[in-house]
């Protein structure tokens, strides 16, 4: 199987997972001008799930080194595929709510907030498991992002109440999101051994890992997405029957495409990890908030309403993520 072990590579497969994950979403946005979050986001699982067997079967199953994927998922124990079963359904409640906090606040206030709450607490848990890296200049790095957080936040407050968005609402769903999505990643990172070339018996390898936690995330759609579809937080109801019948060919490969992306992401960043460690490699894909406030801010025009001064606290707000990023890179 594919294995990274030098730094620079895993960093770099960490931008990428920024880019992935910061980018996805506007799949999200192309498609709800046609039909609803809820029918577009069973699309998106199937496209994780697709995307991480692919891999799978490809880079996953060459080469002398690890274990094939084959092999490694009919030698993993029950504990190490409940686990990675678990962080899958932990992230599909909290990108459920993501998708949520998207539909009603936008991009540019959603991602930073809810991914970067996520962001903080990851690194914190996954570092306190496996502690990798210059703790002083990491959590430094984590705190200037926790200041950029803030920052969106007294942005957002800013925004005029069109009558269509609820200030609070969009604000308190991505809370709860981040601290979600926060401890999904431990979960997948304990049902891995940290050395990938001599894997550890009844532990998984990235590749294994990856299939499990997309089949727990498409599978929970049943608890976490279903309810949404006959009772939304916001907008209408939309029954399964629609998937059906409103779906074109066009719809249908959007929204596979955003889950092939975000988990084109996942799974490098779980790959970069055995060189970069679970807390940086975290860290750093979770700078996929300010990719995604880029888009929102510079794409999609989010805070074009908002009054005099704003764009200040945005630069500021871009500044501390950027820098805090870069402490958590050099941080190894």
């Amino acid at each position: 199987m594919l294995i990274v072990e030098s730094y620079p590579i895993a960093v770099a497969m960490c931008v990428i997972t920024m880019l992935c994950w910061g980018s996805w979403a506007n799949t999200q946005k192309l498609a709800s001008s046609e039909w609803q979050f809820q029918l577009f986001y069973w699309d998106y699982s199937l496209g994780v799930l697709l995307l991480t067997l692919v891999f799978a079967f490809t880079i996953g199953s060459v080469g002398e080194a690890g274990r094939a994927f084959g092999v490694d998922i009919g030698q993993a124990s029950n504990e190490a595929i409940t686990s990675a079963l678990i962080g899958g359904a932990l992230f599909n409640f909290a990108n459920i709510l993501l998708v949520v906090a998207i539909d009603i606040a936008g991009m540019a206030v959603a991602f930073p907030v809810a991914i970067g709450l996520a962001l903080v607490i990851g690194v914190i848990a996954n570092y306190v498991a496996t502690p990798v890296g210059d703790a002083t200049l990491l959590f430094t790095g984590v705190g200037l992002v926790t200041l950029a957080i803030v920052l969106d936040a007294l942005i957002y407050k800013r925004l005029p109440d069109d009558g269509n968005k609820a200030m609070g609402k969009g604000l308190a769903i991505s809370i709860v999101c981040g601290i979600a999505m926060g401890f999904f990643y431990r979960f997948v990172a304990a049902s891995m051994s940290f050395d990938f070339v001599n894997p550890e018996a009844g532990l998984m390898t990235p590749y294994s890992a990856g299939v499990v936690f997309a089949i727990g995330l498409l599978v929970s759609n049943v608890v976490f997405l279903v309810p949404l579809m006959y009772k939304p937080v916001s907008g209408e109801v939309a029954p399964m029957g629609e998937y059906f019948s409103k779906g074109t060919p066009r719809l249908h490969l959007v929204g596979i495409l955003g889950g092939a992306i975000w988990a084109v992401g996942f799974s490098f960043n779980i790959i970069a990890a055995g060189s970069a460690g679970y807390a940086i490699s975290y860290g750093l894909g979770q700078g996929a908030t300010m990719v995604a406030a880029m888009w929102g801010v510079f794409i999609w025009k989010e805070f074009k309403d908002a009054p005099e001064g704003t764009n200040t606290l945005i630069t500021a707000m871009f500044v501390l993520f950027f820098v805090g990023l870069g402490l958590i890179i050099y941080s190894r």
